[in-house]
């Protein structure tokens, strides 16, 4: 394979990131960091096959409406996230949502329910049955864990009972993953939760354990002081602080690429990665690790290669050299999705939209997951007067959603609306968004899977996989692994020349 774009190597090593969403743009910003830092010279490229950096995290604007293609936000209660935002100067930019958002809902016997927001409103609340309620009261005494990964929703029955289960975790599952609770492993998806259980032997006693330990100062991780009264954060809802932009999350991605200077190409698609052979014994070491052959049919070579995309794309790349990785690449699933943007006039609304949202569990009659109501969450995503709500729709129970052509797919939409919200009314603006790819599915096995990974990988030094297909599918998960990530390429590559 020739040099192609890089000739005779030089004094900098070369690190080739395929794919600029958040992890592969995180992970050069921390890549160039390090090295600066250490004088250490490094060429840094990322490779982005379509015009518009991001992957999922892309807003755009319309009308007036702030429409997001995927997360709306991150939760506050991830340092290096925050870290992150002050360090590209977002400080300013920062947006958190509204204080009602803290309500949600559930839809549940063709009703919405509020999740209760403490033990009184637990015990008012219609959500459940009382047999429910007092099954949740047994947690500490459940049946201890079996052996094997255990799912989601096998450990929720266990643990609290199959009602909550059913309703509260399956649709909370639903909304992170789109996924299925059952075919879900708790300890990938949920590894403190596991921990929890492991650690203290059920989850009361470890919310017990950890209410001690912080009264006595023993350095739990803290959010930042409210701004403001806040409501508790009720039954179910993740811990943290939803967080955006007010230009929307899109807002982190362009202030990443203009710190990242012009190291980011885009239109340019790894067709595959190759390993190149080493030099003779003797000879002088001025060849790369990895040859890319892209789409155009030119070449580029590289010392590491960080493949940041869909594992199924990943396996594409590598399928040439290392069919077995390949092949367990391909075993993480993915979940197709739809989002559908919806713009009405608030003043014509049968209830105000005071809350976050509502999620749908399964058997409840409508066909979407649930349903973000984007401008209360974050005053100001629609013009003056409108309302802007974000139904989804999809999932790892209804793969057939993403193939809906528009209007079909609108009315399968609006008919749920109306029996969920009484939503009575044809939208003012409309916009669908559709993710293929969509989620990864952490199913059992996951972590059985990772392993085989990076076994592999240690046989092939100076290529990492990063992204959402691993360890969490969060914007704070590809984060938080970027500077770890760094600190493995930088201290694998040596100290340098120069």
């Amino acid at each position: 394979m020739s040099r192609g774009a890089g000739g005779v190597r030089g004094a900098a090593d070369r690190v080739v990131i395929v794919g600029a969403g958040i992890a592969g743009l995180a992970t050069a910003r921390a890549l160039r960091e390090r090295a600066a830092r250490a004088g250490r010279p490094l060429e840094i490229l990322v490779l982005e096959r379509s015009d518009r950096p991001g992957g999922n995290i892309r807003t755009d604007v319309i009308d007036g409406y702030v429409c997001e293609w995927g997360p709306n936000g991150f939760l506050d209660n991830v340092p290096e996230t925050l870290e992150l935002v002050h360090a590209l100067g977002l400080d300013g930019s920062i947006q958190v949502s509204d204080d009602s958002a803290r309500k949600r809902f559930i839809f549940r016997g063709g009703v919405l329910h509020q999740l209760p927001e403490g033990p009184g409103a637990f015990v008012r609340s219609k959500l459940l049955s009382w047999r429910a309620k007092c099954r949740i009261a047994f947690e500490p005494f459940a049946a201890k864990r079996p052996d094997g990964d255990e799912t989601i929703h096998a450990f929720a029955s266990r643990r609290i009972g199959r009602e909550p289960a059913d309703i509260l975790i399956d649709s909370m599952v639903s909304g992170i993953f789109a996924g299925d609770s059952r075919d879900l492993s708790l300890r990938a998806c949920f590894p403190k939760m596991w921990q929890m259980e492991t650690d203290h032997g059920g989850l009361f006693r470890a919310m017990l354990a950890l209410r001690k330990a912080k009264r006595r100062g023993a350095g739990l991780e803290s959010l930042p002081p409210a701004q403001g009264p806040k409501r508790q954060a009720p039954m179910g809802s993740p811990t943290g602080t939803l967080t955006s932009f007010r230009e929307g999350t899109e807002a982190l991605v362009r202030a990443l690429l203009r710190s990242l200077g012009g190291v980011v190409r885009t239109n340019v698609r790894v067709v595959r990665v190759e390993a190149l052979p080493r030099p003779a014994v003797g000879a002088p070491d001025s060849s790369r690790r990895f040859g890319l052959r892209l789409a155009d049919g030119s070449t580029l070579d590289a010392d590491s290669v960080v493949l940041s995309g869909h594992a199924s794309d990943t396996a594409r790349c590598v399928d040439g050299f290392d069919p077995e990785l390949a092949a367990t690449l391909r075993r993480i699933r993915t979940a197709s999705i739809v989002v559908v943007c919806l713009g009405y006039t608030a003043s014509r609304l049968a209830r105000p939209l005071d809350g976050f949202g509502f999620l749908v569990p399964r058997g409840q009659g409508p066909r979407i997951l649930g349903c973000l109501w984007d401008s209360s969450v974050y005053p100001g995503r629609a013009p003056t007067g409108k309302v802007l709500i974000r139904a989804m729709i999809g999932g790892a129970r209804d793969p057939d959603a993403i193939d809906l052509p528009d209007a079909p797919l609108l009315d399968v939409v609006e008919a749920d609306l109306r029996r969920t919200m009484g939503l009575h009314l044809e939208p003012e603006f409309v916009q669908i968004f559709r993710h293929p790819l969509g989620i990864p599915q952490y199913t059992p096995g996951h972590l059985d899977r990772l392993a085989a990974i990076e076994a592999s990988l240690a046989s092939r030094p100076g290529l990492y996989v990063a992204g959402n297909s691993y360890r969490g599918v969060s914007m704070n998960s590809c984060i938080a692994e970027s500077g770890p990530a760094a600190d493995r390429i930088l201290s694998a590559l040596g100290p340098g020349v120069g």
